[in-house]
């Protein structure tokens, strides 16, 4: 029976209907929930900054009720922007420091410093406007600035370039991944909340609105929605916040970063990887997406250790650029005189740094360095280098501390002259050169390439808090204790982020530098004339700032500070709890470290200690080589391995 023409019609409509939203499905076209969540929320946080510039507008400094208004319409824009977070920090990093940025000046020392001058950028929001609204002599200028300025960064927000993100599932997990980072490192620090008693409630409302965006987006991306177990186990979270205390020095960090934030950043990366997420932001430039855990060692990276060797990758040339590189180290045929080598200063049996003294000995034997030798260990992890962050690459770093006259001494023409005559390097690098065919000869490049993939071996190792955290081992009570003093009162942790502890925070993509007001010596009698990262970037805002390092092995690598001022852990924990420079009577106009005393208790500094302890890593040091290579030249064949001073 042939159907007549106008079910025929129906029919092949239903079908076009049913294409079209399989289609749809297929492709992940979203409803408006998602996207009408964001934009809703930025026009309410919009309201509020409007808001409080009226309230300032009509506020005087001496107006006591005035000011407890504009303190509580503050707290409440705050309270507004934490149900933007999730977004705002991913998709324009550079705007979230105007709308909420911590420090009042800061000079840009993103990655990309690696390829351009660091350039200034005047802070503002909503932190440094209450931080100045306890100013005795702040005017209401000064605060109306700083939120026109938070106000105008937003707007920033809805220009085509980031909206259009909203349009793609892709920016959702890496906007949620850097979201759980920052729930172990910032959220709960206080990096950038001036209240203590606003901390915990802030994380509530946080980890509520939050839920709210991963509702919202199931909802617009059903083909690439959180599954079930990722949001039970983030409700977990949730109620394990709830029933914490609200005061910030009471918060069990431990336990919420390792059985909440850690899980649910492990089931983020499985979903960046099983829906083949893909970035285009700078953002992500170090994150690995094949990293399951915060405290993994391949979670970031900010050197590539082995510079001009990126192409090698079988196992037995691998091998060869190892053993070339361990040679090296020890090989004092490096330096000017043949009496001094890498392990002069930076010996591995010392966590590949100097204990002995201060600071290490000049070329000449008899002069010390004015910066002591830092551990080697971990290197890799900051995208800039030495004190002062004048050195981007471990190979730059590499080729100027044999060059310079008061460290190695080294002459590059006779350098390489000497490692050819040794028949082991010469034909070990010529075997090599095939990976680099944009190198025609043996250079110098060469063979710090060699040097930084042979130390950087040993950069990869656990230490015993990486496996508490990791839950493969238990953790003792007062490295927990400790680690939440460090995560709270001790404030340690709003300069030194996990997982490195050192001054690259979320999204790994920069180096801090901190003013702490080092002094001479212990007895505080002057500061320390070295000018720090004001000799690489000559601004006011730098002088004495130096960039903060690694506390991973800070057991085993003494001397403390730049100047190895401090022997022992104790005495830098005092320096610290006493306020830096600045709270033991020393003039420093620019201390970023706060000048008040911590009040650490006894016991809490014990406990700091056990913490720090713990992060002392497993690393299996190997002998150093029982001789070196020998040169045609007789002269050269006398030579110590390690070198002799």
């Amino acid at each position: 029976m042939i159907p007549s023409t106008k079910y025929t019609l129906l029919g092949l409509l239903a079908c076009f209907t049913c294409l079209l939203a399989v289609l749809s499905f297929r492709n992940n076209v979203p409803t408006n929930a998602y996207q009408d969540l964001y934009l809703a929320r930025i026009k309410s946080f919009e309201n509020n900054q409007e808001s409080l510039l009226q309230d300032i507008a009509h506020w005087s400094p001496t107006d006591t009720l005035a000011s407890d208004k504009i303190r509580k319409s503050i707290h409440e824009n705050r309270t507004s922007l934490k149900s933007l977070d999730f977004w705002l920090r991913y998709l324009n990093p550079i705007s979230y420091k105007q709308i909420n940025g911590p420090l009042p000046v800061e000079w840009e020392t993103e990655v990309f410093e690696k390829f351009e001058k660091p350039y200034k950028r005047p802070g503002a929001g909503l932190t440094l406007a209450e931080l100045y609204l306890d100013e005795t002599n702040v005017q209401p200028d000064s605060l109306t600035q700083l939120i026109s300025l938070s106000k105008e960064a937003l707007h920033g927000y809805l220009v085509d370039s980031i909206t259009q993100h909203l349009n793609s599932p892709d920016h959702f997990y890496l906007c949620n991944r850097l979201f759980l980072l920052n729930l172990a490192t910032l959220y709960t620090s206080g990096f950038e909340c001036p209240n203590p008693e606003r901390i915990i409630p802030e994380l509530n409302n946080l980890l509520l609105e939050v839920e709210g965006i991963y509702k919202a987006f199931n909802q617009s991306y059903p083909l690439q929605s959180l599954p079930q177990s990722y949001l039970s186990a983030y409700r977990e979270a949730i109620l394990f916040v709830n029933n914490q205390p609200l005061r910030h020095e009471g918060f069990d960090h431990f336990t919420f970063i390792r059985d909440h934030v850690n899980p649910l950043f492990r089931l983020n990366q499985q979903l960046l990887r099983e829906y083949h997420v893909r970035s285009k932001s700078y953002v992500d430039y170090s994150l690995n997406t094949f990293a399951t855990s915060i405290f993994s060692k391949n979670l970031y990276r900010g050197q590539y250790a082995k510079g001009i060797y990126a192409r090698v990758t079988k196992s037995e040339d691998l091998e060869v650029l190892e053993q070339l590189g361990k040679m090296l180290f020890y090989d004092p045929l490096l330096s000017g005189n043949n009496m001094r080598s890498c392990a002069s200063c930076h010996a591995p049996s010392s966590y590949f740094c100097d204990t002995s003294v201060k600071t290490s000995k000049q070329f000449n034997g008899q002069s010390f360095l004015p910066r002591n030798s830092p551990s080697l260990l971990n290197a890799s992890f900051n995208h800039l280098l030495m004190a002062d962050g004048i050195h981007s690459t471990l190979q730059e770093q590499g080729k100027a501390v044999i060059l310079n006259p008061k460290e190695m001494s080294g002459n590059e023409k006779e350098l390489m002259e000497k490692i050819k005559s040794c028949k082991t390097y010469s034909q070990g690098f010529k075997r090599l050169l095939v990976y680099t065919p944009q190198e025609k000869e043996i250079g110098l490049s060469h063979v710090v390439s060699a040097l930084t993939y042979y130390y950087d071996q040993f950069s990869r190792y656990e230490a015993p808090f990486d496996r508490s955290m990791n839950n493969t081992q238990a953790v003792d009570a007062s490295v927990k204790r400790g680690f939440n003093v460090f995560m709270s009162k001790a404030q340690c942790a709003t300069c030194h982020f996990a997982p490195q502890f050192n001054g690259v925070k979320p999204p790994y993509v920069g180096s801090e530098f901190e003013v702490l007001g080092v002094p001479a010596d212990t007895l505080y009698r002057k500061l320390s004339v070295d000018s720090g990262r004001y000799a690489a970037n000559p601004a006011p805002e730098m002088l004495r700032a130096f960039r903060t390092g690694t506390l991973r092995n800070c057991e085993k690598t003494k001397p403390y500070m730049h100047n190895g001022v401090f022997s022992d852990l104790k005495q830098v924990i005092d320096f610290y709890d006493a306020g830096g420079g600045v709270g033991h009577g020393l003039k420093v106009d620019n201390q970023t470290l706060s000048g008040d005393s911590l009040h650490l208790s006894a016991n809490e500094k014990l406990d700091l200690l056990w913490f720090l302890k713990s992060l002392t890593e497993d690393i299996p040091f190997e002998p150093a080589p029982q001789e070196l290579p020998q040169s045609k030249h007789k002269y050269l064949n006398t030579r110590k391995v390690g070198g002799e001073y």
